[in-house]
């Protein structure tokens, strides 16, 4: 069963160049929740779609094979984002938040961030069409996906994180991530506490 999501903004307030003066890393966060047209806005930048006649995509990927997979993890569980739909499948209940951090070589302030976007990818999808060369982009598309994350955050008033140091099946269980899926980047997201 899916949950829709509150439809994206197109419009802001805040300017691509505002949103990269003001990314920083922060690690200490506020308990606040998110609301969900903030989680939904998030996704959307990470992996939403913008031209739904194509199935084109906030960022880009490689011959539109779209290897990533994206999930927001808060305290209420475990859920995959479903771009064509816009909304969030739930994958495991409850929270797993200071699981991830453990995962996450022991980074226990991740169990503070009210969200943490996981993006995770089904290599096979690209490389079927581009061999080895296909890892590669799939690498690039999780970047390109995680800094529409780390600007959308800014242009919302709220702070992010990129995190890469983990161990993949330690992260991979605590999702409950099918096989064949790697995790490639979390991102916590939040308000940056004092």
């Amino acid at each position: 069963m899916s949950k829709v999501l509150p439809p994206p903004q197109t419009k802001g307030t805040v300017s691509v160049e505002e949103s990269l003066a003001r990314r920083r890393s922060v690690r200490k966060f506020r308990a606040d929740a998110l609301t969900a047209e903030q989680i939904g806005q998030l996704l959307w930048a990470a992996q939403g779609v913008t031209e739904p006649q194509r199935g084109l995509r906030t960022a880009p990927s490689a011959g539109a094979t779209f290897p990533l997979e994206t999930y927001a993890v808060t305290s209420e569980g475990v859920f995959r984002y479903q771009p064509q739909l816009h909304a969030l499948a739930e994958i495991r209940r409850g929270d797993v938040r200071a699981d991830l951090g453990r995962a996450a070589l022991e980074q226990a302030w991740m169990r503070t961030a009210p969200l943490i976007v996981v993006l995770a990818a089904v290599p096979e999808r690209t490389t079927r069409r581009y061999g080895t060369r296909g890892t590669m982009y799939v690498h690039m598309e999780a970047g390109h996906a995680a800094q529409n994350v780390h600007l959308q955050a800014v242009a919302l008033g709220l702070d992010s994180v990129p995190v890469g140091a983990f161990r993949d099946a330690e992260v991979a269980e605590v999702l409950g991530l099918p096989k064949g899926q790697v995790p490639l980047y979390l991102v916590p997201v939040g308000r940056a506490a004092p």
